[in-house]
């Protein structure tokens, strides 16, 4: 008899499976009564083992309408006070998203064990119910109940989820307590919110104190750098993981090539991309993104298209980050052409999307374009314009000398102006001579950035370009008198393994004397081509033979001529600097790349410049 109800009730599992509710349905047909057969089993405890697989694959196929279907039967058959039998009900819930219904069954348990506060507690955190999740621990320590090494690496998740640095430590101290510290995932998650909150020593002293570490130790700590912007440890860092012999994952190394992006260190980045091969992560979308974004930042973007062109799967993400990339490095056209492309594809761009090909439109002073792009967003994709998007377009129209419309859209837009959007105008104003408009956009600076001297030094810039030397005695009489500081420009080139940085006038590099004899060389034979040092960009209020002194031993000179006596002559000289390039350097490096034959790539704090052959790819607008 028993063997033909198991027989029965199994059937109809097998046959219905693939329809969950059929199960409900099922269970019904064998409720006739409730005697028990001829060993003394009721049909309630041969139905319970199919009621968990019903709930359980329930769970796993986030099917919440026969979960529900579950749950009567359970309650039907009289097993909602058996713990498993509730456990996996709060875990079912849990995993379908409803939060709601699995603190209820929890509330009416007669009785809960370690798995009850644990499941429960891992759905609010999973549902992003954290501070429910910090509650919840705190009522389990009132009613006295244990805690496992799940519990409190739970929690301190929901704390770094709420970046609570307080609550963070006081677990740390409890951890220690209860002797839960030494717990591989508590450890991990401890040294997690620590890294989230800006604590990297804090995270670190962690990292080293732990017996037993596993691969999302190492990867949330090489993260934990990156997001700190502390890129040179995270590549360190990184180097110490090869040597431990932890099998890299996809997420450590997407974080160490986010660090060689930052860097633009060519020579790292080149050499994970080996190791992200060798494991057969090349497939992953989220580590080609960060390669797409790696190449493109180094300003070698056909190899970013390369990577992109081969990535089996396509997102949003990689799809942003090639049209960002293209953007960046003044391929334009390109970058709109792959625009269109994406929604060709099926992708709907997004704010970012936007971003990158309004700053394409910026780069090659496209104020029609933009408008559009501008308008677009808003009628096609229903998209708001954010802050950044309104800073591109008046990026767009300063750019293009239209500095009074830029001044107009900054103050009827529906956001408060940033330093940035001012600091464009201002800029803008140096080059089309806009003194009236310079001076509003000044005004707005010193509020937004009281200690940033480079505002004050440009609004003189302006005013010496006019030669109006009174305000820029007063301007500079301002400057003195605040606590501004001029962010020095320096440049800096990788050789092999190491970075080399130069300042304006350097005299510390240990090579120095042989790049200011190269450099007398090489613009000796560059004069005659015709180039002659634009003093007008030096306004500094001396003689002209100061000033072509002053221009001549600016960093991204020096740094070029010193990669021009170390790398390769078939090697492009890749130079990164602090500061926008001025006119006269600009000036220079197409002249240099004439003169020597050699592809230089320029990347300023605003975007990079190929320059080849005498020309730039920016159509000099920068």
């Amino acid at each position: 008899m028993k063997a033909l109800q198991r027989s029965k009730f199994s059937n109809l599992w097998n046959v219905r499976r693939r329809n969950l509710s059929s199960v409900a349905d099922a269970t019904l047909h064998l409720s006739d009564d409730e005697e028990p057969n001829d060993n003394g089993e009721s049909k309630n405890s041969i139905i319970l083992p199919y009621l968990h697989r019903a709930v359980q694959e329930c769970a796993k196929q986030r099917n919440a309408m026969t979960g529900k279907s579950m749950h009567t039967q359970i309650i039907k058959y009289g097993y909602e006070a058996d713990i498993l039998t509730t456990n996996m009900l709060i875990n079912m819930y849990a995993k379908c998203g409803i939060v709601d219904f699995a603190r209820k069954v929890f509330d009416e348990m007669p009785q809960r064990t370690l798995v009850s506060w644990n499941t429960l507690m891992g759905s609010y955190i999973q549902n992003r119910y954290e501070d429910e999740a910090l509650r919840l621990f705190v009522r389990m320590q009132r009613e006295g109940s244990q805690v496992s090494g799940f519990t409190v690496s739970g929690v301190v998740c929901a704390c770094a989820a709420k970046f609570a640095v307080l609550e963070s430590k006081q677990l740390h101290g409890f951890a220690i307590k209860v002797s839960v510290e030494s717990n591989v995932f508590v450890s991990t998650a401890l040294l997690d919110v620590y890294a989230k909150c800006g604590l990297m020593k804090d995270a670190f002293r962690v990292f080293d104190s732990m017996n037993e570490r596993n691969e999302v130790t190492w990867s949330s700590m090489v993260a934990g750098y990156v997001q700190n912007e502390l890129y040179e440890e995270a590549i360190t860092f990184f180097h110490r993981l090869q040597k431990s012999g932890i099998v890299h994952n996809q997420f450590t190394l997407s974080s160490v090539i986010s660090a060689c992006a930052a860097m633009a260190a060519l020579l790292e980045g080149n050499e994970t991309h080996a190791i992200v091969w060798k494991t057969g992560f090349g497939a992953n979308v989220y580590v080609a993104s960060s390669l797409v974004d790696f190449y493109a930042r180094c300003g070698s973007v056909d190899e970013a298209y390369i990577v992109f062109s081969n990535a089996e799967v396509k997102n949003d993400v990689i799809w942003n980050s090639m049209i960002s990339g293209l953007a960046r490095n003044a391929r334009s056209l390109e970058a709109m052409t792959l625009f269109e492309k994406m929604q060709l594809a099926g992708f709907y761009p997004n704010e970012w999307t936007y971003v990158s090909v309004l700053s394409a439109c910026s780069h090659m002073g496209l104020v029609d374009k933009g408008r559009i792009y501008f308008d677009r967003m808003k009628k096609e994709h229903n998209l708001s314009p954010n802050v950044y998007h309104y800073s591109c377009m008046v990026d767009i129209l300063g750019r293009k000398g239209l500095v009074e419309e830029a001044k107009d859209l900054i103050e009827n837009m529906p956001f408060a102006a940033t330093a940035s959007m001012w600091g464009s105008v201002l800029a803008s104003c140096r080059i089309y001579g806009n003194v009236e408009v310079a001076e509003i956009a000044a005004k707005h600076l010193f509020e937004l950035e009281p200690n940033n001297a480079g505002n004050h030094v440009l609004l003189s810039n302006i005013y010496a370009s006019k030669r109006r030397w009174g305000d820029v005695a007063s301007t500079r009489k301002l400057l003195k008198d605040s606590e501004a500081k001029k962010e020095r420009g320096k440049s800096w080139i990788q050789i092999k393994d190491k970075i080399h940085t130069f300042m304006v006038g350097e005299r510390n590099h240990p090579s120095i004397i042989e790049v200011y004899s190269r450099l007398d060389e090489l613009l000796v034979g560059m004069e005659k081509l015709g180039y002659k040092g634009e003093t007008e960009h030096d306004l500094h209020d001396v003689e002209v033979s100061r000033k072509h002194e002053l221009l001549r031993h600016h960093s991204e000179k020096l740094a070029f001529t010193y990669g021009l006596m170390c790398l390769p002559s078939t090697a492009p000289i890749r130079i990164m600097k602090n500061l926008r390039i001025c006119g006269d350097c600009h000036s220079f490096m197409k002249f240099a790349s004439k003169v020597t034959r050699r592809e230089i790539i320029v990347r300023d704090v605003n975007r990079f410049h190929h320059f080849t052959n005498g020309s730039c790819s920016c159509g000099e607008f920068w």
